[in-house]
């Protein structure tokens, strides 16, 4: 695991790089490697989220879980998959909200949330990694250690971020998030058993996202995908 980070992330994480449980996520992914196991997604995306998003400019938080298993899918961005790979379950909900929550988005043709990252939305997955076809693997082997540092720095040092915060996992984060400076978006999650129990379509969180950056005199975000 090669740390090539993006400066302003560097300069906020730079201390957790030496933590002992650092080390050990280090060694592990190592192991895994040597064992002959596909580790997804590839090395140089591994922090494609903070490198696509820089702190400085993070608008909007919007929090996975664990990145895709299949061939092709993981690019480091939660619930994003790479151009050219079918667009996964969860996300064609994500479309759907999209189409009745914002007047004139179209759903597009491929799954690539790049567009969101460059505009100020990280997409950040709980666990960075995951072995092939092995949903969880890497669960409990230090990156929520990492990613929930990641949340407090957020929360501590920036004012008025957006947490969307989808599903029971998500919503237990919001501990480590200061709602008196943030607004923190929750509702179910968007997977296709979630979303059949209510509760995530009709929610709104792109429209009350963009409202709360206008009145913190941001620029809001344009969820259409191209």
């Amino acid at each position: 695991m090669s740390i090539d980070l993006e400066p302003s992330w560097l300069h906020v994480l730079k201390d957790e790089f030496k933590q002992p449980y650092m080390l050990k996520l280090k060694e592990f992914l190592k192991n895994e490697k040597a064992a002959g196991h596909v580790i997804y997604p590839k090395g140089g995306d591994i922090f494609n989220a903070f490198n696509t998003t820089p702190f400085d400019d993070v608008k909007v938080v919007i929090l996975g879980q664990d990145p895709y298993h299949g061939l092709n899918q993981a690019h480091g961005l939660s619930f994003s998959v790479q151009k050219g790979i079918d667009i996964p379950p969860s996300l064609r909900n994500i479309y759907k909200e999209l189409q009745t929550d914002i007047p004139g988005f179209v759903i597009p043709k491929h799954g690539d949330l790049t567009e969101w990252a460059q505009q100020g939305v990280l997409l950040l997955n709980a666990t960075l990694t995951v072995q092939a076809a092995n949903a969880g693997s890497h669960q409990k082997k230090g990156w929520e250690l990492f990613t929930d540092t990641v949340i407090k720095k957020i929360s501590d040092e920036k004012q008025g971020v957006v947490f969307i915060l989808w599903g029971n996992y998500a919503q237990s984060k919001s501990a480590l998030i200061d709602a008196t400076k943030h607004l923190v978006i929750k509702s179910t999650h968007p997977s296709p058993l979630a979303v059949s129990r209510g509760g995530f379509f009709g929610s709104r969180p792109f429209s009350k996202a963009n409202d709360y950056l206008v009145k913190q005199g941001k620029k809001p975000i344009d969820w259409q995908i191209h």
